[in-house]
């Protein structure tokens, strides 16, 4: 019997069996460094002279591994594998499917340990990130394969005299699954879980600094039993390949999670129709944010401020949840500032693979030289607190950074860094606070620290974000707790992990029979 979902458990590293547990699996993935990994297309393995080559962030020595690239008469060959796969695959039963993602489930959460060593290595992840990160993937897998089976049967209407009724939700076709970095095995397991439960099939293509991933979550997919074609194993530039996919005509639908300049480009190149093309293209697009964190004179100072430091620097600010800004207002903005500023200066940074730190590093050079100049922006936009410079060792480290006194228009008030950056903002009151929340192109999560109803009440009305936390940090939804996904120009609002995210993968069919 289908028992009811549940998240899956964090682990407490505390306990020496678990401990032991994950550095078993760091020497695991530590002994595999540096191998090649083929694209995967109708279940052939293919391999390219050119490669995409993964780094370790936290010693650039170190060569994760290499992934070899599509070109687009390879993107052809894996779209006409995934539509060749499509006919059978759309047809198989909707608990058929679900079980595929229950296998791949169980595969995973044996392999825990192992995949979450794999994000230390490749992306950064401190273990108890990289955990998080595994479990969500599980979560995805064990969370869609259920609402499958809700809509997989026939859905209520109303009955009609002299008629028999019914709707059904169909599958759309072949889609593109483009994934980022920054969640490299939750978020793309969960868009790629979800398209091809719904009778989907799929071409993947990762983002290109965490291909290694990637190339295991399919690997993974492969052991569950899914039948060739339906998960296509594509890493590829996105200007040669990505694009050329976006506006082909035999594309059904496009999931990205990523920067909102290319989830932009995404939908206007896959809005405008293509010779031959017999659908309007549907896009599932989750892009950026630029979260606040609000205090009133009411709250728990300590608490909030606990809460600001875990969203800013958690996973060093790379995630579109974390805290960019904390909106203080005037009565207690000395006493947060002060507050934060302590707790920043005791995180430890350094590798990954070190449980001893809270931050290792950021994922690659480019988002180092990013995160630095912006704290040259800071410096000139208001008062340095802390950090501002780089992290000892061989690789991209960055010291947490707190910069006071940033006004509400400053760009570093209202441009996402994605990194550890956080710019503490004085409003006038409560009132103020929220207009200045509000005052960005942005509106994906945010929180609210308060004792007082009103304040809270009112937040939970006008505070405009598609995640809103009250007396928490503004971090880590769960899926099938916290839907997630943005306003405004951090996406379509798809809601992941939330029941209403399958039906983006589906269209409805009505059928009536008169008797």
């Amino acid at each position: 019997m289908l028992g009811e979902f549940k998240n899956e458990a964090f682990v407490d590293f505390s306990r020496e069996e678990n401990k032991k547990a994950m550095e078993d699996g760091l020497a695991k993935v530590a002994a595999q460094l540096g191998r090649e990994y083929d694209l995967v297309v109708g279940g052939e393995r293919i391999r390219t002279k050119d490669k995409l080559r993964s780094l370790n962030p936290s010693n650039t020595e170190e060569v994760v591994g290499f992934a070899s690239k599509a070109d687009r008469e390879l993107a052809d060959r894996a779209l006409g594998a995934a539509g060749k796969a499509f006919d059978s695959w759309r047809k198989v039963g909707a608990l058929e499917r679900a079980r595929y993602l229950w296998k791949a489930a169980a595969i995973l959460r044996r392999r825990k340990f192992e995949f979450s060593a794999w994000l230390t290595f490749e992306v950064g992840k401190t273990w108890p990130e990289a955990d998080a990160d595994t479990a969500e993937a599980i979560d995805f897998l064990e969370y869609y394969g259920r609402e499958m089976v809700r809509l997989g049967g026939p859905q209520p209407v109303t009955r009609y005299p002299g008629e028999d009724n019914e709707l059904l939700y169909l599958p759309l076709g072949v889609g593109l699954v483009i994934s980022p970095w920054n969640f490299p095995l939750a978020i793309l397991c969960g868009m790629t879980s979800a398209a091809v439960v719904t009778g989907n099939t799929v071409l993947v293509k990762p983002s290109s600094v965490s291909p290694v991933i990637a190339a295991k979550l399919c690997e993974l997919f492969e052991e569950a039993g899914f039948p060739p074609g339906v998960v296509n194993f594509l890493p590829a530039s996105g200007a040669a390949v990505g694009d050329y996919l976006v506006t082909h005509p035999k594309l059904r639908f496009i999931a990205f999670t990523g920067s909102k300049e290319i989830g932009l480009r995404i939908h206007e190149m896959s809005s405008r129709p293509q010779t031959g093309q017999l659908w309007l293209k549907r896009t599932i697009l989750e892009m950026g944010g630029k979260d606040s964190i609000v205090v009133d004179a009411e709250a728990d100072l300590d608490e909030a401020a606990a809460g600001v430091v875990a969203s800013a620097f958690g996973f060093q600010g790379q995630k579109c949840s974390a805290c960019s800004r904390a909106i203080l207002v005037d009565e207690i903005y000395d006493k947060v500032a002060e507050r934060v500023v302590e707790r920043t200066r005791v995180l430890a940074v350094g590798p990954a693979r070190d449980p001893q730190n809270f931050m290792g590093p950021v994922v690659d050079e480019s988002q180092l030289r990013k995160v630095l100049e912006y704290v040259e922006v800071g410096k000139k936009e208001g008062k340095l607190l802390f950090g501002g410079v780089r992290g000892e060792g061989n690789g991209y480290f960055v010291k947490p950074t707190v910069f006071g006194e940033i006004g509400a228009r400053a760009r570093l008030a209202q441009e996402e860094i994605f990194g550890p950056v956080l710019a503490l903002v004085r409003a006038r009151d409560f009132d103020d606070a929220l207009a200045i929340a509000n005052n960005t192109e942005f509106g994906l999560t945010g929180a609210v620290y308060s004792r007082d109803r009103a304040h809270l009440e009112r937040a939970r009305h006008d505070f405009h974000v598609g995640n809103l936390y009250f007396n928490r940090k503004c971090t880590g939804a769960l899926v099938g707790v916290h839907p997630f996904g943005g306003f405004n120009m951090s996406g379509t609002d798809s809601k992941a992990g939330g029941p209403d995210y399958l039906s983006l993968f589906l269209q409805a069919k009505s059928v009536s029979e008169r008797l």
